[in-house]
């Protein structure tokens, strides 16, 4: 069962944010909790999901280092997904209050926070197609190009590699196939030399034929 993390047992400053590091497998936020704090992932990996009533769990997002748990909760007392660590992550938790009030007051903040509502719209509609139109291959590779983006973006490839520390049933979960067919997949991505995923790290071998397989251009 995974552990949970109550927003009153938060290490809290003096002042409007707090800061807090959490385990792995830990459940930070819950869909429908009413939260006073906007919180942003300042280390590790985590991710939003929905918990599905027949016990299945569709992942929204995956979210690394400088991301708000979504742009919506800067706006949203109350939260609209849950969220879990799936590395030891370190979060901070801003008072919403202080943070709108701050956001009134400098321009950089505001459009700093458009800039994110708009990524953040444009990877959910992308996502949605993958999901929608593209077999389960397409899907995959989407996901890892989408990924790789991102973590490119923070400056931390090395030698076409990616700190990478999704599971199969990560995997699984963001783009709705089971892990099973997951596992056959990325076995035949290595067998074909398109990608290899080992010990937490993702080798593109093939970029090309990876882009051409996920690629929504």
């Amino acid at each position: 069962m995974e552990k949970r993390v109550e927003e009153s047992h938060l290490q809290r400053d003096a002042n409007w944010q707090h800061f807090r590091t959490i385990p792995p497998g830990t459940q930070v936020a819950a869909r429908n909790r009413l939260s006073e704090h906007v919180f942003v992932v300042c280390g590790g990996w985590a991710f939003r999901f929905f918990q599905l009533p027949n016990g299945r769990r569709q992942i929204l997002n995956f979210l690394l280092p400088g991301d708000l748990f979504s742009a919506t909760s800067v706006f949203e007392e109350k939260f609209l997904f849950s969220v879990n660590a799936l590395t030891e992550i370190q979060i901070s938790g801003m008072r919403r209050s202080e943070f709108q009030a701050r956001l009134a007051a400098n321009p950089k903040i505001l459009t700093a926070l458009a800039s994110a509502c708009v990524v953040e719209t444009q990877a959910a509609d992308e996502m949605l197609a993958a999901l929608g139109q593209r077999s389960a291959e397409e899907r995959i590779a989407y996901l890892l190009l989408h990924l790789m983006q991102r973590i490119a973006a923070r400056s931390v490839i090395r030698e076409q590699g990616y700190y990478f520390p999704l599971r199969q049933q990560n995997i699984a979960d963001a783009v709705g196939i089971t892990s099973v067919h997951v596992s056959r997949i990325i076995s035949l991505f290595r067998d074909r030399g398109i990608a290899e995923l080992s010990d937490g790290f993702l080798r593109v071998l093939n970029l090309p034929e990876l882009e051409r397989l996920g690629s929504l251009n």
